[in-house]
């Protein structure tokens, strides 16, 4: 079996505006998500109104791009709500615009309650390291959502227990 078998594709909830993954923000990214093994992917080619330097994205850009795909690693292992609380970055290589990407997160462990680790890289199509991260994060109790809207909140508990 071939790791492009393995692939499963994430559902994810739709009309949001989530920058880095929501379906109703026409100025977002709209990552889609898939897990390949223990790792939870993305693939994106930037465009020009990505760029910081001429033909290089924007450093908040790939920030995104590894925050994004760090936390829904979380939520496909952990089934739970996340925040980032921090994040270290390692800039690699340049970061081309039209380049295809794929941006790759795996949740790595519990840390100290209500902590998790994960980490995160983008490589191109050539499979080169581009840049990689390292993340902590914090799983939100219930209690801790009550400004979240119910429907969504419902419809996200709904979504983890599709996980497998």
């Amino acid at each position: 079996m071939t790791d492009e078998e393995k692939r499963v594709d994430i559902r994810k909830p739709a009309g949001h505006h989530c920058f880095a993954c929501g379906t109703a923000n026409p100025i977002g990214l709209n990552l889609k998500f898939y897990s390949l093994g223990d790792a939870v992917c993305s693939e994106i080619v930037l465009e020009k109104y990505h760029e910081g330097w001429q033909d290089m994205a924007h450093g908040g850009i790939i920030s995104t791009l590894l925050d994004e795909v760090m936390s829904w690693a979380i939520m496909y292992s952990k089934k739970t709500f996340v925040v980032t609380r921090k994040m270290d970055i390692k800039y690699v290589r340049n970061v081309l615009i039209g380049t295809p990407l794929t941006v790759t997160g795996r949740f790595v462990g519990e840390a100290k309650p209500p902590l998790v680790k994960a980490k995160a890289e983008i490589r191109d199509n050539e499979g080169r390291l581009l840049v990689r991260s390292n993340g902590e994060f914090v799983v939100l109790p219930e209690e801790r959502l009550s400004t979240v809207p119910k429907d969504f909140k419902d419809e996200m508990f709904s979504l983890f227990e599709s996980f497998d």
